[in-house]
């Protein structure tokens, strides 16, 4: 693609209270967009109101024109960098069959990942420890099978389930889609995992250069996680979750709902728990996933992540006392009998060998 045509599509994206359902309007009506600014304001007016159609007729802006120069030395930086069109065969499929596809998207890294069979893995920021193992579990296994992991980069479950899937060195990796421009990197705690994603999967945003991260973005990206996927598994969310949005978004796009259960006492299960009933199929395993969608020939038959092998004695005996519910210490202080000085010192050792985790409010809950 030339830069004139490259500066049309951003152009298109660019121009103030245009958004992706009207730009597809105009592009139905015109063509490409190189035609849509050369229509003329009459043709305009027929598809758009009166201050859009002067918005289009006229030459771009100092602040468009920016942006367009800033993306031409951002493609030129690196052959790893791409802007993808509604135009290009390499704009992934599946988003086409979606209500809302951005006529743009930049990208960094493997663009032919976009184009694979992929299932989402969403789930809290804020994870238990063994949500996080078992978002690695799964997304490792979905690698292993030839399933690309799609997730968006956030802190707690997002970021478990790209590492699971680079840790399973897999040819099938992960896609990132992110809130932001490509040349931000949010949260700064994952610059590591962002580098390695753009180096062995791909990262993709439909956001202009240079767009910090904005609350109001990161919800409306869920749409191109669940559109890029077949399936979406949440393994952790509560009631008010950007999880359960993407959810939603996948049901409306004809993708598969999956979710994992958990502890009716845990608020991060509640809104799993509100997805099973209202029809998300409840799974144990990802084979459970790969064998709904039909996945055939799967590399390796997938279970969630185990915990370290239970010890015995005194300390298999808290476990056991402490069953799967998370549980505070004086409740487990008159199930054993114990003091709680006891207890407290039993409980860290038990944390740091990995078999239970602390959470807030002086509560505990066994892993595994």
């Amino acid at each position: 693609m030339q830069a004139a045509e490259r500066a049309a599509w951003l152009r298109l994206t660019l121009t103030p209270g245009l958004g992706p359902r009207t730009a597809r309007s105009l592009l139905a009506a015109f063509g490409l967009p190189d035609a849509v600014f050369s229509a003329g304001l009459t043709a305009l007016l027929r598809v758009v109101p009166e201050p859009l159609a002067h918005e289009l007729a006229r030459a771009p802006g100092a602040d468009i024109q920016s942006a367009v120069d800033a993306t031409e030395r951002w493609l030129a930086a690196s052959t790893d960098h791409a802007l993808l069109t509604l135009a290009d065969p390499e704009y992934p499929q599946a988003l086409l069959t979606t209500a809302d596809p951005p006529a743009v998207l930049f990208a960094v890294g493997r663009l032919e990942l976009l184009n694979r069979p992929a299932v989402a893995i969403v789930g809290s920021r804020n994870a238990t420890q063994q949500g996080v193992a078992n978002a690695e579990g799964f997304a490792a296994a979905f690698a292993r099978a030839g399933v690309t992991v799609v997730s968006g980069l956030a802190l707690g479950i997002d970021a478990a389930a790209h590492r699971g899937a680079l840790a399973a060195d897999s040819d099938a990796s992960t896609i990132a889609v992110v809130g932001t421009g490509l040349d931000v990197i949010y949260p700064s705690s994952h610059r590591a995992l962002t580098h390695e994603i753009r180096a062995e999967g791909v990262v993709v945003s439909e956001l202009p250069l240079r767009t910090p991260a904005i609350a109001h973005n990161f919800p409306r990206r869920n749409r191109l996680i669940a559109g890029l996927a077949r399936g979406v598994l949440v393994v952790e969310a509560a009631l008010r979750s950007g999880s359960l949005i993407t959810a939603r978004l996948a049901a409306e796009a004809g993708r598969e709902v999956f979710a994992i259960p958990g502890s009716i006492h845990s608020p991060l299960a509640r809104g799993c728990h509100r997805l099973i009933r209202d029809g998300a199929k409840l799974v144990e395993s990802a084979q459970d996933v790969l064998e709904d969608l039909g996945v055939s020939g799967a590399k390796a038959a997938a279970a969630p992540a185990q915990s370290p092998r239970e010890p015995d004695g005194t300390e298999g005996a808290l476990l056991a006392l402490m069953g799967h519910d998370p549980v505070d210490l004086d409740t487990l202080a008159q199930r054993s009998g114990r003091t709680p000085g006891e207890l407290s010192a039993a409980l860290l050792e038990l944390e740091l060998a990995q078999h239970v985790e602390r959470l807030p409010g002086n509560r505990y809950q066994r892993l595994g």
